[in-house]
C-alpha cells in the first residue's frame, strides 16, 4: 500500500474525531443531546465513521478491493453531504436519530474538504474541482492541526460563549 494513502486514511479517522466533537458541540449548542448526554456521544462516534465514510461506502463489502463506484465520483459528490447536513439540522430535536447524523454528514463534508485541494479533487456539482494544492499525504499534519484547531474554537463558541479563546488573546495584551 502506498504511504500517501496510508497516511490519508489516517488523517480522515483523526479530522473525523474532530469534526464529531465539533458536531456534537452543535448537538449540545442545541439542547438536543438526549439523556446523560447519550446523543452527544454517538454524534462523536458518527463524525467519526462520517469522516471516513466517502471512501469506504465506494467498496463492495463481500469483494475484498473492489469498489462499486469509481474513487471520487458519486460518494464523494458535495451536493449529497450538504443536503444531508441540512436535513439532520432541521430533524434536531424532533427525532432522536438526527443528532448521529448530523455528526456523520460533519465527518464527511470534513471529509470532502480535506480531498479538494488534491490534484485528483471532488465533484462540486457537475464536474470534478481540484485546488492541487497538495497530493494525499503531503500536509496531514498541518491539515488534522486545523481541523483539531476548529474543533476546539467550535466548542468553545458554543458551549463556553468563546471564554477560552477571550482568555487566550488576554494573555497577547501588552495594555
Amino acid at each position: 500500500m502506498d504511504f500517501a494513502v496510508l497516511a490519508s486514511r489516517q488523517a480522515h479517522e483523526l479530522t473525523g474525531w474532530a469534526a464529531g466533537i465539533a458536531a456534537a458541540a452543535w448537538i449540545l449548542h442545541r439542547e438536543t443531546a438526549g439523556p446523560y448526554q447519550v446523543l452527544a456521544l454517538a454524534t462523536v462516534l458518527t463524525g467519526y465513521l462520517g469522516g471516513t465514510a466517502p471512501d469506504w461506502l465506494e467498496l463492495i463489502p463481500w469483494r475484498k478491493g473492489k469498489r462499486w463506484c469509481t474513487h471520487r465520483t458519486i460518494t464523494h459528490w458535495v451536493p449529497m453531504w450538504v443536503a444531508l447536513l441540512y436535513a439532520a439540522n432541521a430533524g434536531l430535536g424532533i427525532h432522536w436519530w438526527c443528532g448521529p447524523l448530523f455528526g456523520f454528514a460533519v465527518g464527511g463534508l470534513v471529509h470532502l474538504l480535506i480531498d479538494w485541494p488534491n490534484p485528483l479533487g471532488i465533484p462540486i456539482l457537475w464536474s470534478r474541482h481540484s485546488l492541487n494544492l497538495w497530493k494525499s499525504g503531503r500536509a496531514d499534519s498541518f491539515v488534522v492541526a486545523a481541523c483539531w484547531v476548529a474543533a476546539v474554537w467550535i466548542c468553545d463558541r458554543l458551549i463556553f460563549g468563546s471564554v477560552h479563546f477571550h482568555r487566550a488573546l488576554a494573555i497577547f495584551d501588552l495594555a
